[in-house]
Parts: structure tokens; C-alpha cells; sequence
């Protein structure tokens, strides 16, 4: 290994979210614990189809190959399945040609509690309350939720990768959307956020995600400078409700951590979809499920559930 893997940009992924287990879970639910081992073994040759984080994983993966003497990425394999059961999914990873190596299989037991060992910069699941305690826990995840097409679109012709994210609640805290909600009026989350325009955000659950994005950003452009021609791989965008004068403070919060997007667009609460449907992320975060519910859209959808906009229920027509 070129890098330890404190060096390295890492994440988590349960088998619910990289692979399609519905018929699995299904029959867990339905046959339990001994019907669940019995359906794996028996469909042990059976290869499981894409799972919603299967194109980003892909992507993120083939990162290395254009850095092999520091291979700075990695996905490690985090499974409630014990390693019997599991071996259905690695057979599925080595099928699809996925470079992941390393697993931990905990018969049960929750996952999140081992991404500080492997220095996970996100963990991503289709178990809702194994993603609740791991934001609890402070620790980055992300739920994933059900495609919206059976297929997962994955161009193999498409080499880049696109990662979006909300901003409120996902790379910053949720301190503004915690006044907007007080009384759901804009008017007045705008009055907070020009007083605090120079006043950056404390990190929400996945900023750490998106500094160690920003260092892929500068390792491609270190690299296109080197070799002509080179079509950088990696694509972020901030996709925001706010608009000015609130967008003001994202740029203060950002520029004090030192990072930046490819494109950030602040919308001032037209619907997200008309942005994502031109920028076709391959997987885009939010902490607000109003934003991942539009219609017609193919994209691979995850939910942060973090910070006050989770546990009020009333929603507004126009949120930062």
C-alpha cells in the first residue's frame, strides 16, 4: 500500500447501499435471521445487481488509476452480514472488477461504530437508523435512498465524476436554518446572515468529506499541468436554497476553510431539480427530503438527516 490509510480518502459503504438487496432484506424480513442465511448460500452464484452508490463508488475507485504511486482513495466494505452471508457481496465486488480489499463483517452489529478506525470521511447506508446514530454519534453518513428507476444509470463511456451538495445542514451546521425555522421567515434569516456575513459556519457532518475532495481537486490540477490533455476526472458542485445577500456568508465559511466548488449555484428556493437535471451528479447529498422527492428525477439521491431541518416536520415553500 502506497499510502497508510490515515493519508488516504476514505468511505464506508454498507452492501444495502452498493448493491441491490431488496429481495435479500425482503427475505430477512419475512423468513428471518436463518431463512436470510439459507437464501444467501443458496443464491451464492447469483450476482447482485447495482445498488444506487454503485456509479460513484465506481468512479471514485478509478481515481487511483491515474494516482497509482499514491492511490489516495479507498472504499472499505462495512456489513451488518456476517462473513458466511457476506460472501455473496464480495463475490459481487470482484465480479464487477471493484477494487475494494478491505471488509469488516459484524454479524449484526452496527457498522458506523468502526469508521474512526478506518478513517472514513463518510458512510453510506440504506439502514435509516444505522446512518441516525451515526450523525449522534458525530460521525459523516449519508442514508441512500430507493432509486427512483430499477436501473442505475452508469455510462461507462462517462469517466467523470460528479458530486453535489446542499450546504445548510450537510457541509456547514445547521446555526441559519435553525433561525429560518424559528419562525419560517426569510425575511429574518437574511438579517442573520448579513449580520454574520463575515462570520464563517462551524463544519456540518460532511465538511471533512468536501476538504479532502478539495485535495483531489488540487492533486488533478497539479497533474493536468504536467500532462497536456489530461480530462480531470472530478466535478463538485454546491446547490443551494440561498441567494443574496445570505450567499455571502457561504463564501466567507468557505474561503476560511480553504476550499472551493467547480460550480455553486444559489437558487433562492426554485426547485433543485431544474439544476440537478443539467448537472446529473452521481450522487447528490441534502439534509432536507423535500429536495430529493422531485419528480423525474434519476438521481442518486442521499439523505443527511442532521440538524433541526430533521426534526421539525413542517416544511416551508422556500428553504436555505
Amino acid at each position: 500500500m502506497a499510502y497508510p490509510i490515515e493519508n488516504k480518502l476514505v468511505i464506508g459503504i454498507a452492501s444495502s447501499a452498493l448493491f441491490d438487496l431488496s429481495e435479500s432484506h425482503r427475505v430477512y424480513l419475512e423468513e428471518g435471521e436463518d431463512g436470510y442465511r439459507s437464501y444467501q448460500e443458496a443464491h451464492a452464484g447469483t450476482v447482485l445487481a447495482r445498488g444506487v452508490a454503485f456509479p460513484f463508488i465506481r468512479r471514485f475507485l478509478a481515481i487511483n488509476r491515474h494516482f497509482r504511486k499514491q492511490s489516495p482513495v479507498e472504499v472499505v466494505l462495512l456489513s451488518r452480514n456476517s462473513p458466511e452471508t457476506g460472501l455473496r457481496v464480495m463475490h459481487a465486488i470482484a465480479h464487477y472488477g471493484l477494487d475494494i480489499s478491505r471488509a469488516a463483517f459484524l454479524t449484526g452489529s452496527a457498522p458506523y461504530t468502526y469508521l474512526p478506525a478506518f478513517n472514513a470521511a463518510l458512510f453510506l447506508s440504506a439502514n435509516e437508523d444505522d446512518v441516525r446514530k451515526a450523525l449522534a454519534a458525530g460521525q459523516p453518513a449519508g442514508l441512500v435512498l430507493p432509486a427512483p428507476n430499477s436501473e442505475q444509470l452508469d455510462d461507462a463511456g462517462d469517466a467523470e465524476l460528479r458530486i453535489a451538495f446542499d450546504f445548510d445542514g450537510v457541509l456547514a451546521d445547521d446555526e441559519s436554518e435553525s433561525v429560518f425555522k424559528r419562525n419560517n421567515d426569510v425575511a429574518e434569516f437574511h438579517a442573520h446572515e448579513r449580520r454574520n456575513a463575515g462570520v464563517p459556519h462551524q463544519p456540518g457532518p460532511l465538511a471533512n468529506l468536501f476538504r479532502q475532495l478539495h485535495v483531489m481537486q488540487r492533486f488533478e490540477t497539479l497533474l493536468a499541468r504536467r500532462r497536456p490533455g489530461y480530462r480531470k476526472l472530478l466535478r463538485v458542485a454546491i446547490i443551494t436554497a440561498r441567494n443574496a445577500p445570505s450567499h455571502e456568508r457561504v463564501v466567507t465559511t468557505l474561503k476560511s476553510w480553504g476550499v472551493s466548488a467547480h460550480e455553486t449555484f444559489f437558487l433562492g428556493g426554485m426547485d433543485k431539480a431544474r439544476v440537478l437535471g443539467i448537472f446529473k451528479p452521481h450522487i447528490f447529498f441534502d439534509d432536507q427530503l423535500s429536495h430529493l422527492q422531485a419528480p423525474g428525477l434519476s438521481t442518486p439521491m442521499v439523505h443527511v438527516p442532521f440538524g433541526i431541518a430533521n426534526l421539525i416536520t413542517t416544511a416551508s415553500d422556500v428553504q436555505p
